[in-house]
């Protein structure tokens, strides 16, 4: 319990102390806790900002320059895609399961529908399983599993995300 306190403690400390640093050097007054007020402030005009409709003009538009950059235009769209499956996504997440992995059983996910172009050659009967990787739950493996050896596991998905995150060290109890 004592690690990811301190190590949490260790990262915002770090990140005042970096905000603090810049801002001692580059602004002509300076007082402890500007770094705290600064970085409040830049989120806070950075929301109210992107509510508006020029800022997402300029935003569409850099979208539009990253995307006629070969190499960034890839990472760009998976980072992208990623991330909004996962921070707008109702449904990604939802279904926790066991499946058929390496003639044992792996946690994963029930994904959305199979693609058609997938569907095509494997058939109806599967389903797309996520399976993360333990200690680094933004990789992992797609599989397409038959429905019929799916088995859904009753436990809220942020259990089995702890559970995955921390190499299967940490379940809540009664979940």
């Amino acid at each position: 319990m004592l690690v990811p306190v301190g190590i949490t403690l260790f990262v915002v400390i770090q990140i005042f102390n970096f905000t603090e640093g810049v801002l001692g050097k580059h602004l002509p007054f300076y007082f402890p806790g500007i770094g705290l007020i600064a970085l409040l402030l830049l989120i806070y005009i950075v929301g109210w900002i992107s509510s508006h409709w020029l800022l997402k003009k300029i935003i569409s538009f850099g979208e539009y320059l990253l995307g006629k950059i070969p190499v960034v235009k890839f990472i760009y769209n998976s980072v992208k895609q990623f991330s909004t499956a996962i921070f707008e996504s109702n449904s990604m997440f939802q279904n926790v399961v066991l499946v058929p992995f390496h003639q044992s059983m792996a946690l994963g996910f029930l994904m959305s529908d199979v693609p058609q172009v997938i569907k095509d050659k494997l058939g109806d009967d599967y389903v797309c399983v996520f399976v993360p990787w333990s200690l680094n739950i933004t990789s992992g493996t797609n599989l397409f599993v038959k429905k019929s050896e799916v088995v859904p596991v009753e436990i809220k998905s942020e259990t089995a995300l702890q559970y995955m995150l921390t190499a299967g060290s940490s379940m809540r109890k009664n979940e």
